[in-house]
């Protein structure tokens, strides 16, 4: 047995500012959170993370059984919001609408809400798809009145930092996460 340890940011923004999603690129739709479509979003987030880094991070996102148990939990946790939880489709081509991204977002304390995860398939990737997600969710929590939000990102996603930093995200802590592994 070994011990691999992941570097990790603490960041927040502020949300006493006007927050609006975005427009998405042709072909793409925003899909509001239904419980209906939990089995879209575990999909969406499967794809999206099981060849990352967070994979070996959070080994559930490795899974696609880990990604709809995750699911499950953020939508059962008692300040899961609907408002700041979102879907990407795809939705120009035959066939039915794909997930290409989600974000889910819960409130942690009367001012604080937390974006749980952030992830957007490799083919969905390069078209502003997570930072209007991280924009949605946002909207979502000023919508019920929340004053900052926090999120949680590995160190070495330099891509997904930089997003953050230009939303106005702000380190404010580094821990590291210790994840056990064999060495077969």
């Amino acid at each position: 047995m070994g011990v691999t340890y992941y570097k990790r940011f603490r960041m927040e923004a502020d949300l006493r500012r006007d927050w609006r999603r975005p427009a998405l690129p042709a072909g793409y739709r925003y899909a509001r959170w239904s419980a209906d479509r939990l089995l879209e979003h575990a999909e969406a987030k499967f794809h999206a993370f099981h060849a990352e880094i967070d994979a070996g991070v959070f080994p559930c996102l490795a899974d696609e059984d880990g990604c709809l148990r995750l699911m499950e939990e953020i939508a059962s946790k008692p300040g899961f919001l609907p408002e700041a939880t979102w879907l990407v489709e795809y939705v120009d081509a035959p066939g039915p609408p794909e997930p290409i991204g989600t974000i889910q977002g819960v409130r942690i304390t009367p001012r604080y809400g937390s974006i749980q995860n952030v992830g957007v398939t490799p083919w969905g990737r390069g078209r502003g798809i997570g930072r209007a997600l991280v924009m949605a969710a946002l909207e979502g929590f000023g919508e019920v009145g929340l004053q900052r939000a926090t999120l949680e990102v590995t160190a070495t996603n330099t891509p997904a930092v930089a997003m953050y930093e230009s939303l106005g995200f702000r380190r404010v802590r580094t821990s590291y996460r210790a994840v056990e592994f064999d060495y077969a």
